[in-house]
Formats: C-alpha cells, structure tokens, sequence
C-alpha cells in the first residue's frame, strides 16, 4: 500500500464517520509564537482544545505535516543513522473536541488498523496508562484483545501533558512488532528503544486538568487526540523495517544517488543496524530535502537566527554530507523537482513555491561551498592530533562555528564519525568572551544611566494614557522631569530634558514609528518638543528644550503635536501595511517584514526574500499599492484579543509577547497587528513611490518609498531632470530616450573607430620598434619607451612583439600625465637564465615605484616619467648582464 493510498483511506475512514477534513497548518504556528515549528496535529487545534474557541464540528480529522529539529523536540543528530527518526514527517490525526471518548477512540483506531489496512493481529500489542482501567476494559473485555498483549505502563512515557499545568490525560499506544529478527523488547522493557517494536498510533485522552499543586480535576469535555505517523506505518504496510526503504523516501535517495554517483550503494543489500556510510548520508539528504522544501514553501528563510537558522542547519548538515560523497559543488537544490513531484499533489504549496525553493537552496549552497571547504580543512587538521574519547579543543568549534558558519551539531556529526567529543564548556565560554569583548567595545547611548529612574517613574505613576489616536491637542500635568543628572523638580530656559505628564497626545518612538514633534504649553511657559520616545513599555517621554520660562512637576499642561509632521508620518506608516501585503501577493507567502522605520520625509522596509527583485516586480508592488490607495477603503480598528487577532487573519511574529489585547489595523486589504497611528482612508496616502530596493544582509531585502507630497515631489524632480536632459539634446522630453540611444549608438561607433585606429598605429609601431630589436650572448632582446597608448595597449603591444621576435626579451615603458607605467617579458624558454619580476624589481625604482610578477611577466610603475630614460638605460644594463 503507497503512502499515498494510506492518507487517502485514513482520511476517507473518518470522513465517513462524521469527522469533518482539515487541511495542514503551516509548520509556521500561525496561533502559537512561541512554538518554534508545528509538530504534531493537535498544534492548530490548541485554542480548541484550552477552551479558547469553538468549532462548527465536534470531529475533525487531518494529516499534518511537522518538523522537529529545535528546542526539546530535536532529532536532527539520530537523523539518517536509524530507522525511525526524521526532521519532517506526516501525523496522521482523527480528534474530537468534547464528542466521543474512549469507548468510540479505541474501537475506530482498531478497526482502521486491522480492518482497512489489515494489519494481523498477532503482530499487534497495546499499552495503557498503568491507573487507566477504563482504557483496559475497553481493549479487553470489548474488543477482545488477550492480556498478554496489553502493557501497563506506569511512567509518564503513557501520560500526556500540554504543560506544567492545564489539560492532560493517559495515553494508549499500538505497537507492530517486526519480528524477532530485528533487535527490540517490547514497551516498557530494558531494550524498548531497540526497532523491533515501533508505536504506529497513539490515543491521548485529555481527561484532566492539572492544577498548579498537582491536582487532577476531571474536565467536563472530555477530548481525543490521536497521532499516527504515515512513515511508520507506510514501512509496514509496504514489508520493510527501515522508513527510508519506503516509497516515501525511495524516490528522494534515488535521486541523490545518480547526482552523487553514488547509485551502486542503492543497490547493495544492507542489513538493519549495519548501514554503509554511503547509504546513511544518502538518507540524511534524502531526510533533510524534505524539510527544506517545506520549510521553504511555509515562509521560513535561511538566516542565523530562529527558525532560519534550524533551517540553515539543516540544509548545511545536508550539503555535508553531500561532500562526503564527492559533491563539490551544489547538488540539493537538484532534488527539489523530485520532492515537488512526489509530494506536490498533496501539498500544493510545494507547486507553487517551486522556484522560490530552487532559487533559495542554490542560493545558500553557494554562500556555503567555499567555506565549508575552508573549514574542513580546519577541522581536519585539528582530528588528526586526536584519536578516539578525545575532544575537541572549544577554541577550534568556536573559530568553525563564527568563521566558517558551521553550526556547533554540524561539528558534533562530524565528530562523531571519529568517536571524538565536543568541548562544549570551552566553546561557550568561547561564546561568552566574545559577547563581553562586545559589551565592552560599546560605549553606550548614555541613557542606560537613568534607565532605573524610568522604572521607578512607572512603578509610582502607572502608565501614560495616551490620546492621540483621535487627537493631536490635549492637557495633562507633569508627572516628572529627567536630565542626564536624573531626576529634577524643574527646567529652566535653554534647558533640555525628558518630560512625563499623566496623558499626552504624542507618539512615543516604537514598533519602526518615529515619536511625535511639536510644543508643551504652560501659561507663559513655551517647551519645544524635539522628539518623543518610550524607554520603558507603557511610559511616554518627550524630549523638549525650554525655548521661554520655567516648567515644574505637577504644572498644567497644553500639549500640542506638530499635525503636518504627524500627517506624513501616518502617509508613509500605512504605506509599509499595503507595502508587506503587495509584496506577499507579488513575491510569495515566504516574505515576512524584517524591521521598519517609518519618518516624515520616507519610509524604509525590510523583508526576508533570497534575491533581488527585478524591475518588472518592483513595478507590480507599486502598482498594488497605489491600486489600494486609489480604492480609497476607511481604516478600521479593533482591540481584540491575541486569538481573535490570529482567527481574523492577523499575522503573530514568532518570539514576539504580546499582551491580553492587542491592537489589529485593517487597511484596505491589510490587516496586522499595530500600536502606531494611520490615516483615516487609504486614500489620504495620496500616492507611494518606491525609490530604492537592495539587500541589507543574507536573505533580507530594503525598499525605501516616499507618500504623498514627497511622492509629488520626487516624481516632479525626475520630470525636471528628463527636461533638462531632453533640452541638452534639443529634442521633446518624449523622444529624450531616443535620443540618448542614438548618442550611445554613435559613441560605440566612434570606439570601435578609435580601437581600429590603435591596431594600426601599434602595427607600424611593432614595425618600428623591431628594427630597434638587439642581441646579447645569443638572445633578442628589446627595451624600448612608447607612447600614445593606455595599459591595454601596452600589453597588446608587448603579444605582438614577442610573437615577432619569437624567443627573447622585451621592456617597455610608457609615460603618461604625471606618472609611467612599465612592462618587463620573458619568453619561458629563458626564464632559467632571466626572470621577468626581477628585472622589473631592479628597474622600476628609478621611476619612484615598484613591481613584480611571474617570471615570464611581469608589470610595474611610478610617478616620476621624467626618469624614464634613465630606467630604461638601466633596464638594458640589467638585461645584458644576465644574458652575458
């Protein structure tokens, strides 16, 4: 039975049993930031199952795809070295949020595993959590199981938990047992983690919630869980014992195979246990293009940092093992066709993101075959002093690690080859001079100082309550006044420092927004606010200068905001929203904002994407994000909490906290999560023109744009620069192009004139120069000053005379405009008794410079051309002394 077949009937069963089909999330936790990956079915039903949300059906049933290569859940070192573990995988899960239980769980996992897939039932053993009767009457009093094929486990292996608390429950778990050919106990037994017994189902019943002291409170809706691993059982129903002999990974590793040339290793017969080196790379490769693939077709990047960076170790731990089989150049990206082709039907995400993934991979393959070259030779160079038990000196893995980007487990793979162990105390203590030396090299804004003060200002005070989403004018009372002395009772005039006030109107700088400008009022007292900034969540402070009077703690005060430089602002801080949407629509899902900042003057974007974009795509975003303004479409606001926010469609940034309620921003057809101030309509941006778009590092593009008047602006200096143009050519800006194109056409012309031109004169000067040809001890020699040419033609010049005068030597030196260049040729039948470096190194100091080369050639000059007859003087000097 085909993998393919397995999905289908899982799928199929529970359809027709009432469970409604759920597509796959995306290994990105679009509802979880601080899960790294999805890995496990249950993940995109969390809200569900904490009670947060609710679902039209009770039943649902899905096949999900996951990675674990990160955090707790990291198999990335057993990866390719047995049987069982991978980086990605399929769960296959039938759930049920409050409807059936046990007595319906257990009978539908049986009757799939024996009945659809038909799987005998002497191969078959189950266990229960030790305390769980209820599951055991169910597999032996209802379906008849005998109870020597019922293991009570007592450990937590057979009791799940979400976390430290809330719901968890006992698990119930079906084993295939591969005969006693394959080594393994049974669960529960001294030799459980041999192959012979693999888990193929797993039933959690989440029955419980467990308080903060342990104790276990029956929930009132009972939940199921299931997880079936479609490797696992395609390996099974397809006769083998290894999940790489499936036809899951068949396909991938035959492919590396005739890439590497390595497809006599496919073809041997191996044993369980006793796995070629060969083989065990090939089903690394075959393991990790998988995950790349998916991880690359979900959004996620190269990058060193978070979910890039397990993606970047992945793939260099695959380019590894490439090597091992003789690949010197890029090969993974090779196998992406065959991944789409095998899995795109499934998930066309795969189909679509098809170039996007081959571009990526090839990308990172190139930036890592140089350096990891480099670093092996390191790395080999340090094992051949080691021998088996030893380890490796922390400095080396830390040098491999921030050198040649090789990640610490890349190194430790390596190792283990060897039987030789990582210096891991060595490495981060490594790690953590480098981060002090770092510390120390940075002298800091100077406002780390009164850091503490902030702190303790919001600790008295509470929050700054901030008015200026509907206003630009309000009234408030200082709270407090902060210079870089700290804490003060008063500003004077000509004095600068930080005001807090209870409530305020102003922006504070945060999420990529500049903070707000404009003035603070008391009475006769006049304060011009530079800047406004939130050192500390929740707190406000505008940086003023008194321009007249005195301000005071606890004085009234009118604050107003500079409503024009406002104005802009909102312009181009809506514009990123349209920006990040348009550049989805035109680039693929995988682009994800990477930092903003967002100014009266323009606005600056950066996005993970693995390439430049081309002009064509450049246009198309501004085309869509003019389009949206054009609609003309009201912003709309909603306080709402993190879930709601993410079932809307709002995008949660992995690693980001957020709080009870957060802010969501729809604009046109944007919608994300925001603190900042917008326009009321799209169409008060007026108009977005992108100026620039570059990389700023690996796998993060820039676009810089300008709104509104700027926009204007920009475009009507281009307009005046195309008319300016267009009258130096005294045509109609219409036609300046045009224009433009023939003085190009005319210029090339003229070039190709001229070199004509500079062939014909170096063929009389070869003529010339060549009767000025003399001979010394048997050999021609020539040394000779030319003019009138460019470094090119001197070189020229130098080919076609050694090609004249076959076997000898030539020096030439051309003055030019304040200094002189110097050429010195040896045929290499003569550089046994002359070299051509040496000769130019005896020379060309007299001209005030130096040179050198190979012993056949060699270039040279100086700034000093008015002694150039005597360095050529010298030059034949030195050349018929070594030819004497």
């Amino acid at each position: 039975m085909t993998a393919d077949e397995i999905r289908d009937r899982f799928v199929s069963f529970f359809k027709s049993r009432g469970h409604e089909a759920v597509t796959s999330s995306s290994l990105v936790p679009d509802n979880d930031p601080t899960l790294l990956f999805t890995n496990a079915g249950m993940n995109q039903f969390k809200g569900v199952f904490l009670g947060r949300e609710r679902r039209g059906n009770a039943r649902a049933v899905s096949v999900q795809k996951c990675v674990r290569a990160g955090g707790k859940h990291n198999d990335l070192e057993n990866v390719g070295r047995t049987a069982r573990h991978h980086t990605f995988f399929e769960m296959l899960g039938n759930f049920s949020f409050g409807d059936y239980f046990k007595e319906l769980a257990i009978p539908l996992a049986w009757e799939f595993v024996t009945g659809e897939l038909g799987l005998p039932l002497d191969r078959l053993l189950v266990t229960v959590y030790a305390e769980d009767e209820e599951a055991y009457r169910i597999w032996h009093d209802t379906l008849g199981l005998p109870a020597e094929r019922i293991i009570r486990i007592a450990t937590s292996d057979n009791f799940w938990s979400m976390g430290p608390t809330g719901p968890c429950g006992p698990c119930s778990e079906i084993f295939y047992d591969h005969g006693p050919s394959i080594p393994g106990g049974p669960p529960g037994s001294p030799d459980q983690d041999g192959d012979r017994f693999v888990e193929i189902w797993n039933l959690v019943f989440m029955q419980y919630d467990r308080s903060a002291d342990g104790t276990l409170t029956p929930l009132p809706r009972p939940c199921i869980d299931t997880g079936a691993g479609l490797e696992r059982l395609a390996v099974v129903l397809q006769g083998r014992t290894n999940n790489y002999d499936s036809d899951l990974f068949q396909p991938l590793m035959q492919a590396a195979a005739r890439w590497t040339g390595r497809e006599a290793a496919m073809e041997t017969t191996r044993s369980e246990g006793a796995l070629s080196r060969e083989v065990i790379s090939l089903q690394v490769i075959a393991d990790h293009i998988r995950a790349v693939g998916f991880l690359i077709a979900d959004g996620v990047l190269p990058s060193n940092e978070g979910r890039g960076y397990v993606l970047r170790r992945i793939m260099r731990r695959a380019m590894r093992h490439g090597r091992l089989l003789g690949m010197e150049e890029p090969f993974l990206f090779r196998l992406v066709p065959t991944l789409v082709e095998k899995m795109g039907r499934i998930y066309p995400e795969l189909v679509a993101q098809q170039q996007a993934i081959l571009s990526v991979v090839e990308n990172e393959e190139r930036r890592f075959v140089t350096t990891l070259g480099s670093g092996m030779k390191l790395l080999d160079g340090a094992m051949a002093a080691l021998k088996g038990g030893d380890r490796l000196d922390g400095e080396v893995v830390f040098t491999l690690y921030d050198t040649y980007g090789f990640p610490v487990d890349l190194t430790a793979d390596i190792l283990r080859d060897r039987g030789i162990e990582l210096d891991m105390e060595g490495f981060e203590q490594r790690m953590a001079r480098q981060k002090a030396m770092a510390r120390a090299a940075w002298s800091g804004s100077g406002d780390e100082g009164i850091a503490a003060v902030y702190h303790e200002i919001l600790a008295d005070g509470g929050a700054v309550t901030f008015t200026g989403y509907g206003e630009e004018r309000g009234s408030g009372r200082v709270r407090a006044l902060v210079t870089g002395r700290g804490l003060v009772l008063s500003l004077n005039a000509g004095e600068e420092g930080g005001v807090i006030c209870d409530r305020t109107p102003f922006y504070g700088e945060s999420g990529g927004q500049m903070g707000d400008a404009g003035w603070i009022v008391a009475g006769e007292t006049r304060c011009e606010v530079l800047e406004t900034r939130k050192p500390v969540s929740d707190l406000i402070v505008h940086q003023v200068r008194v321009v007249q009077g005195s301000l005071a703690v606890g004085d009234a005060v009118d604050l107003s905001v500079d409503g024009v430089r406002r104005q802009a602002i909102r312009w181009h801080h809506s514009a990123t929203h349209l920006l990040h949407w348009a550049l989805k629509q035109v680039l693929g899902d995988h682009v994800k904002q990477a930092g903003s900042q967002v100014g009266p003057e323009r606005l600056r974007f950066d996005f993970s994407h693995y390439q430049a974009m081309t002009a064509d795509e450049v246009e198309r975003v501004e085309g869509l994000v003019n389009g949206a303004i054009l609609a003309n479409e009201a912003q709309a606001t909603e306080v709402m909490t993190p879930d709601e926010a993410m079932r809307a469609g709002a995008m949660a940034l992995f690693g980001e906290k957020y709080g009870d309620r957060v802010r969501v921003v729809r604009l046109g057809p944007s919608l994300e999560l925001c603190g900042g101030t917008h326009v009321g309509r799209t169409g008060d941006i007026g108009l977005m023109r992108i100026v620039s778009e570059a990389a700023v590092a690996s796998g993060v593009r820039r676009i810089e744009a300008v709104c509104g008047e700027m926009a204007r602006q920009s475009f009507a200096a281009d307009a005046r620069l195309l008319q300016r143009v267009a009258g130096l050519l005294k045509l109609p800006p219409g036609e300046a192009v045009v224009g433009v194109e023939k003085l190009l056409a005319r210029r090339a012309e003229l070039e190709r004139e001229l070199e004509k031109s500079k062939s014909a004169l170096a063929g009389s000067t070869v003529d010339e120069l060549l009767g000025r040809v003399r001979e010394k001890g048997g050999v021609r020699y020539l040394v000779a000053g030319v003019a009138e040419l460019d470094a090119k033609g001197l070189r020229d010049l130098a080919d076609r005379l050694r090609d004249k005068i076959g076997s000898g030597a030539i020096f030439l030196g051309l003055p030019e405009e304040g200094k002189v260049s110097l050429l010195a040729g040896i045929t290499k039948d003569l550089t046994g008794r002359c070299k051509a470096g040496e000769w130019m190194q005896a020379v060309a100091p007299l001209v005030g410079g130096k040179g050198g080369g190979r012993p056949d050639m060699a270039m040279g000059g100086g700034t000093r051309p008015e002694s150039l007859h005597e360095a050529l003087a010298a030059a034949t000097a030195w050349i018929e002394e070594n030819l004497a």
